[in-house]
């Protein structure tokens, strides 16, 4: 016996297992809190999407923080660790909110940078939701070129 298929208009959606399980975990986490407060911030807080770059002179990190306030970001560079925290202030909500999927609450990014910093002249911006950091290399660290003498 062999089945008819019917055509459709309607597209299917992949199956995204990571999604999926970023879903679950959210979920949990809020469940967590409301059954038991919030946890300590430091164990709560969330890493937000960044990228670091190399040039010659500098290292470079964007790190994407829509609607964060510049007061509410703290940078701190101890020796090659750079550290990014701060946190998402909740708006005032009116009635009852049925669905999140945006995060808020603490938030912390730290990279390691491979060589020597300047960090005297380390130099940060934050435009249209994202924070660029160029972190000056220090003048040992910086690609040098060598000439080539003799015949």
């Amino acid at each position: 016996m062999s089945l008819s298929v019917l055509p459709t208009n309607s597209t299917v959606d992949r199956w995204a297992p990571f999604r999926e399980l970023e879903n679950l975990s959210a979920q949990m986490g809020r469940w967590m809190d409301s059954a038991f407060g919030r946890l300590d911030s430091s164990l709560s807080a969330w890493s937000p999407l960044a990228d670091v770059s190399e040039t010659d002179d500098a290292y470079v990190v964007e790190v994407e923080l829509p609607g964060v306030r510049r007061d509410d970001v703290t940078i701190e560079l101890v020796r090659t660790e750079l550290v990014v925290s701060g946190e998402f202030k909740e708006r005032q909500r009116h009635g009852l909110l049925r669905h999140r999927t945006r995060r808020v609450g603490r938030f912390r990014y730290q990279v390691s940078l491979p060589d020597a910093v300047d960090a005297d002249n380390v130099e940060a911006t934050l435009e249209d939701g994202m924070l660029s950091i160029r972190v000056p290399k220090s003048e040992a660290a910086r690609p040098r070129r060598i000439a080539i003498t003799g015949s």
